[in-house]
């Protein structure tokens, strides 16, 4: 993965470009963490060697995980990023493109790309802060806090 900071002004945006091999959902994290991005969002086209999707689980209020072992075009790949105690999140969902033209998407949770992800990231002034919710169990971004 590569990085270039494109326009230093606000809103900054960075440029991050991986490669093939690149696992996409523990490497943004961590660049996100070195970069203490506190209030960004993000958009990404590419292609991936593989990619396992979440679905949420209401009931059981816990990710499923869906398996795409095959070479897909990433059609879209999107989130956010804010703070979680404190330490940067990311949260992404992306739409990924089957050879048959066929579409799946959900909650990323791991991918590997082949041959690139094009990943533009836009931070903004200011925080957003994650903070529990109990309906969901999930940390969500919390509008009052911050």
């Amino acid at each position: 993965m590569k990085s270039r900071v494109i326009n230093a002004q606000s809103p900054k945006t960075i440029a991050v470009i991986f490669e093939t091999g690149d696992e996409v959902a523990s490497t943004l994290a961590a660049f996100a963490k070195d970069q203490q991005l506190r209030a960004s969002h993000f958009g990404a086209i590419g292609a991936f060697q593989d990619v396992t999707l979440g679905y949420f689980n209401w009931e059981k209020k816990q990710y499923v995980p869906i398996r795409v072992n095959e070479q897909v075009e990433v059609l879209s790949l999107i989130g956010d990023i804010a703070l979680e105690n404190g330490q940067p999140k990311v949260h992404a969902h992306v739409v990924i493109g089957k050879a048959d033209g066929s579409a799946h998407g959900g909650h990323l949770l791991e991918a590997h790309v082949r041959p690139t992800l094009e990943v533009i990231v836009i931070e903004s002034e200011g925080e957003m802060r994650k903070s529990y919710d109990p309906l969901s169990q999930l940390q969500l971004i919390n509008l009052s806090a911050g």
